[in-house]
């Protein structure tokens, strides 16, 4: 499901005299310059740098062009030139890619699409290379999101114009795609988005497009009674819309690796008893975030031909308050028999998560597993808006981690498991408590990585905070106001390289 209507388009040579947005003959001598934008309100975008010409006739020497705005090809870099034939007047983008990594081509990529809002369309052509993160930079840029539309429609149409590089395309264009439906899963209004709305679509995208490897199960309330899956029901039940617990599977063939993704599916957060103020209330439509990651991943890793077989795990609930929701002080049963004391009812996402971590644990068998969830508000204070964080039993897996985030872009910051804060979590009548008590240290987002370890079986497990990450409240760069799509670029990369393990 393309986040937007690119087209891959080969070069062609056009003649020098050839006005932009219109089609024509190629003279004699013609330069292989690549077709421009049909319309009239169309853009051309083509790189220069180190090592880049511009393939473009302009009205003076491109060096000299370039000298005279003392560009210097950084990643994201633009030059607006104004090309006219008579009295048709067309405009190029000269666009720089730094250093061509990907980070930098990313960020290209993006600066241009954002130049092209507002106009019929913009044709990029591309370097020479790896640019499927020039064509995820510039997709995910154009992303917009409106109330009543099925899905998210791009700002602008994107063509692209290269050679050799149709699968670099198909690959960007597939990644930028499932960040798209992850952010119009979160972005949808609550009043829409109950956790069975949840489990349809999520049931809908993994198995469109999974030729036959890709499984669904939705558990209702029912079943999760039966199943003894005691926090998920215990968050949703003050709400009228039930929970369910959503398992996704990707089984490619000959696979030997088993990684379970476990996502926070909390379609709206009231707080619950212990009620959210009203500014933080606000922003809950994206508390499942992490789940929507979740679905977005598993529903791509068939069209990315990844060999690491998956299972997701989405915990969905409605953290609501009436007179059937649970109460401070209540004490719960987990999955598995662990007892809970809840101290406060706004800390729900690690109780849904901590029932399909011990499912995980118990029926799944994974070689490792990583959760991910907007779960705590204390981790957007210590790490701000640019970088998740990642809390890990296992070294070599946060270090697997952390460098796909790098390369995708998905920026991590490893956070210490601190055993001296186990204490902090024990309870006077159950097994745990939800919350640190009687504690003097304040670390809420450490304190919550060690609930959830609890439930994980000692196994190789990893836990992505991306409470910070996980919605913007402004248009920049790959990020659109509203959710961003986070993790699912890192989990993608992370599985890409067919261990979906550190070696």
């Amino acid at each position: 499901m393309p986040i937007s209507p690119y087209v891959l388009l080969p070069r062609v040579p056009l003649g020098r005299n050839t006005p932009l947005g219109q089609d024509g003959p190629v003279p004699e001598g013609g330069g292989d310059t690549p077709p421009p934008v049909t319309g009239g309100s169309g853009l051309l975008a083509v790189p220069f740098g180190a090592d880049l010409a511009p393939e473009v006739a302009l009205p003076v020497p491109a060096a000299a062009l370039l000298a005279h705005y003392e560009a210097k090809g950084e990643a994201g870099e633009i030059v607006e030139v104004p090309v006219a034939d008579g009295e048709t007047v067309g405009r190029v983008l000269l666009y720089g890619i730094g250093d061509g990594g990907a980070a930098a081509l990313r960020r290209a990529g993006a600066a241009v699409a954002r130049r092209g809002k507002g106009r019929d369309a913009i044709r990029i052509v591309l370097p020479e290379g790896p640019v499927a993160a020039l064509v995820e930079g510039a997709l995910l840029a154009t992303y917009t999101f409106r109330i009543g539309e099925a899905r998210s429609t791009p700002a602008v149409r994107v063509e692209f114009v290269g050679e050799g590089v149709a699968a670099e395309v198909a690959r960007g264009e597939t990644v930028a795609s499932a960040v798209a439906f992850a952010r119009d899963l979160a972005n949808t209004p609550s009043s829409v988005k109950t956790p069975a709305w949840l489990a349809d679509r999520a049931v809908e995208h993994v198995l469109d497009g999974g030729n036959g490897r890709t499984r669904a199960r939705v558990r209702g309330e029912d079943e999760l009674r039966a199943g003894g899956f005691g926090g998920i029901l215990a968050v949703g039940r003050g709400s009228v819309s039930p929970p369910r617990l959503i398992e996704l599977s990707y089984t490619p063939e000959g696979a030997t690796r088993h990684v379970v993704l476990v996502g926070k599916g909390i379609t709206y957060d009231t707080g619950g008893l212990s009620l959210k103020p009203t500014e933080n209330m606000k922003f809950m439509k994206t508390d499942m975030a992490g789940g929507a990651a979740v679905i977005a991943v598993i529903g791509a890793l068939a069209r990315l031909n990844v060999p690491v077989r998956v299972t997701g795990l989405i915990a969905a609930a409605e953290n609501a308050f009436s007179g059937t929701a649970q109460r401070p002080s209540d004490v719960i049963t987990q999955y598995g028999g662990r007892t809970v004391e809840v101290l406060n009812t706004d800390a729900e996402g690690r109780l849904v998560m901590a029932d399909a971590l011990a499912y995980a644990d118990a029926e799944l068998d994974p070689d490792v597993v990583v959760d991910i969830a907007t779960l705590t508000g204390a981790i957007g204070i210590a790490l701000g808006k640019g970088l998740g964080a990642v809390f890990a039993s296992d070294d070599a897996l946060a270090a697997e981690l952390s460098r796909a985030g790098e390369s995708s872009g998905d920026r991590l910051w490893r956070m210490p498991l601190v055993e001296d804060y186990v204490p902090a979590l024990e309870s006077g009548v159950a097994d745990l408590a939800n919350i640190e008590s009687g504690s003097t240290y304040g670390a809420g987002s450490i304190t919550a990585a060690l609930f959830l370890r609890e439930f994980t079986g000692g196994r190789p497990w990893a836990h992505l905070d991306i409470a910070g990450v996980g919605r913007s409240t402004a248009d920049e760069g790959v990020v659109s106001k509203g959710a961003t799509g986070y993790g699912v670029r890192l989990l993608l990369e992370w599985l890409s390289d067919g261990t979906g393990h550190p070696v």
